[in-house]
């Protein structure tokens, strides 16, 4: 039983393949994004507000 699957063939159309030179993806050049700056004091409140209210809610499932 012999049939052809697409896994066998070449890779050599594919876009990635094709949008490789040299053995380095295009991509791998790009210069990255910085990430947005927030002030440290929203973060830590964010994350205290986000910790409170999971810790409510754990006592809260507790009781009831």
């Amino acid at each position: 039983m012999a049939h052809s699957s697409s896994a066998s063939a070449p890779a050599h159309g594919h876009p990635i393949r094709r949008m490789m030179t040299s053995g380095r993806p295009a991509l791998a050049r790009a210069v990255p994004i910085a990430p947005a700056k927030t002030a440290k004091g929203e973060d830590e409140l964010k994350l205290f507000a986000l910790s409170f209210t999971a810790f409510f809610i754990c006592i809260y499932t507790l009781i009831f």
